[in-house]
């Protein structure tokens, strides 16, 4: 599990317990969202369950309701700023307040940029970004009405580093990222310092999210190990809730990665486009799909049934580990090189 990290600070936490709490949380009908409602019902929380896919969220709220945890189902379309107004007036006429919000909800087309129809990397930009903005202008309310609260944005290790076939992916998670930066300068210096808007960077993920995804590379997709399993989110966002942090990465590969670009961006980018142009395809051919971009295909299913590139993990991290000594040793060069010519 990874630990939340690169803080700068505390935020203010939940203002009430966690299993005391109600917390909305968008794309729920699968993957990332559907482990961290179960993660939360295994608390006690009462969770708000928000999506396209009204059958799969029922199958999830059952579950919830057996783990013991309370949940309301709200069919939602985040791109439709009304309709998350409306689920955030759904959650707190249930449950008397909003305590912390989760946008979570994501699509993807994958391709090369020039082959992306405009059409669907629009509606990725509609899902992701404004998805995220519409879910922070329907939550600040209720969030500043309970005394405070916790807004997490579920990004991706692509919000800090950029991978080939993922253009607009990429763009919608640089963004969230960019805009929950600049939404938390602007709540402490209005004064509602007592909300914290946290972002989490996961690794790739063992969800649907690729078998779901448009696909224009004429090929089967896979995800690029290492593969963590759902639930190291779900568990760093809990964290979050009660310890918020600026950000938290999710799984070991993403902290690394991270630190890598920081480090070395330009031999790093070409290093990942080396690795993701191998590793992010599978034997398959396959016809150019729209895939959930537009229509919704949820089964409330939380893996996506890649547990075999979870066993790639312990040679994917050697590999890693070996790209970062050379990181290392090439930075220690560049700047052993600038202060020879300082001096």
């Amino acid at each position: 599990m990874s630990r939340p990290e690169r803080g700068y600070g505390w935020g203010m936490p939940l203002t009430r317990s966690l299993d005391d709490s109600t917390v909305v949380i968008t794309g729920a009908s699968s993957g990332i969202g559907t482990a961290t409602a179960y993660a939360l019902a295994r608390r006690g929380v009462a969770v708000v369950l928000a999506a396209r896919s009204e059958p799969a969220l029922r199958q999830v709220a059952q579950r919830c309701q057996e783990l013991g945890g309370r949940a309301l189902v709200v069919p939602t379309d985040v791109t439709d700023l009304e309709s998350v107004r409306q689920l955030a007036d759904r959650a707190a006429a249930e449950f008397g307040r909003i305590d912390a919000w989760v946008n979570n909800a994501a699509v993807s087309a994958v391709g090369l940029f020039d082959e992306i129809p405009i059409a669907e990397f629009r509606r990725v930009l509609d899902v992701n970004l404004l998805g995220a903005v519409h879910g922070i202008k329907a939550a600040l309310p209720y969030l500043g009405a309970a005394g405070g609260g916790v807004l997490v944005n579920n990004a991706s290790v692509l919000a800090e580093i950029a991978m080939p076939y993922q253009s607009a992916y990429n763009a919608t998670k640089h963004g969230i990222r960019g805009l929950a930066d600049t939404v938390r300068q602007e709540l402490r210096v209005t004064g509602r310092g007592q909300i914290s808007i946290c972002t989490v960077l996961p690794a790739t993920i063992d969800t649907p999210f690729f078998r779901h995804t448009a696909n224009h590379t004429g090929r089967e997709l896979a995800p690029p190990p290492p593969v963590y399993p759902p639930e190291v989110v779900a568990e760093t966002i809990v964290r979050l809730l009660r310890r918020p942090r600026r950000e938290a990465y999710a799984g070991g590969a993403a902290r690394l990665i991270g630190l890598q670009w920081r480090l070395a961006p330009a031999l790093v980018e070409r290093t990942l486009a080396w690795y993701a142009h191998r590793t992010q395809f599978g034997p398959g051919v396959r016809m150019d799909s729209s895939g959930n971009v537009f229509d919704a295909d949820a089964q409330a299913r939380r893996d996506g049934g890649w547990h075999g590139r979870r066993r790639q993990l312990v040679r994917m991290t050697a590999a890693f580990g070996l790209a970062a000594a050379g990181t290392a040793v090439g930075t220690m060069a560049a700047i052993t090189r600038r202060s020879r010519w300082v001096r």
